[in-house]
């Protein structure tokens, strides 16, 4: 599935200044002179012949790579002063081009495969915000332990692909973290796999789908995280259809089932469902407990 451009960064509070995914067109540098002061912002692709000029413009802060050239990611590595990046639809090979970049503080990473190793990543001491989708070949995000700076970090797959995550034991040494998003993933792990989540002594936000987990995992969230924006789901959801025409509860947790609202029996499904997402809750209690006083 291709990229959709839109924006799906968070963009409350101060984690993201990076221009919204559809706006990268308007900066294409075309036939922009070298040495142009006015440039902040650039995107440059395989089809851009005076790409070079980017290196001569001496007030940018922020570079889209759009289906890049092997070539110019390498190149890139030169922008020292880079404190915004964007990456689309690329292949290299490792990631070890990013590490000179310091001073970057937002990066972006969308449809780009060929590496397993995101531990280059440490080096950018500076970053607070990471956006990571549809990493093809990524299953281990143990490179990302260590990056103390970060603050926001979203892992996404796609309708079509959901992004596999071996476990979340590397969100233990992210302790600024503020911002958790996930959207299209596979855990990879055994209940409870969400526990590190609540080592987290300064989450203020998590977005989670309510159908990607076993529903043990919400109900320990919901209970570990009681005060946190996000981290609350319930036992079931309406939902609409495309068409409008009907509409069906959903259960809370991977595979749970749903029931058209409609039907005769929807009020019992329901209320029996809840009642288990209750049981659940009361279960996981002293577990929750455990994990949040870390022992």
């Amino acid at each position: 599935m291709k990229h959709h451009f839109g924006d799906l960064l968070d963009r409350d509070g101060d984690y993201w200044t990076i221009v919204p995914n559809r706006e990268r067109y308007a900066y294409f540098i075309g036939n922009t002179p070298a040495g142009s002061p006015e440039v902040r912002v650039a995107t440059i692709g395989a089809e851009d012949a005076a790409w070079r000029n980017i290196f001569s413009f001496p007030h940018l802060e922020e570079l889209t790579l759009h289906g890049p050239t092997s070539e110019q990611l390498l190149a890139i590595a030169e922008l020292s002063r880079l404190k915004r990046l964007r990456i689309t639809h690329a292949r290299p090979k490792d990631l070890g081009f990013l590490a000179p970049l310091s001073q970057v503080e937002e990066l972006v990473l969308e449809y780009v495969s060929g590496f397993s190793d995101l531990s280059p990543l440490r080096s950018l001491t500076k970053l607070k915000s990471l956006h990571l989708e549809n990493l093809r070949r990524v299953k281990d995000f143990g490179g990302l332990h260590g990056i103390t700076s970060l603050r926001y970090l979203a892992i996404d797959g796609t309708l079509d692909w959901k992004q596999p995550i071996v476990d979340l034991e590397f969100l233990r040494g992210l302790p600024c973290l503020e911002v958790l998003v996930f959207g299209f993933i596979i855990s990879l792990a055994p209940f409870p796999a969400v526990r590190p989540i609540l080592s987290l002594p300064n989450l203020k936000r998590l977005k989670l789908p309510f159908n990607l987990l076993d529903v043990r995992e919400y109900a320990l969230l919901e209970v570990g995280l009681s005060g946190v924006p996000g981290a609350h789901w319930g036992p079931f959801w309406r939902l609409e259809s495309s068409s409008g025409r009907e509409a069906w509860f959903e259960f809370t947790g991977k595979g749970a089932g749903r029931v058209k609202c409609g039907s005769a029996n929807a009020d019992q499904k329901c209320a029996e469902y809840s009642a288990k997402y209750e049981q659940l809750k009361a279960e996981v209690q002293s577990l929750a407990a455990q994990l949040r006083s870390g022992s």
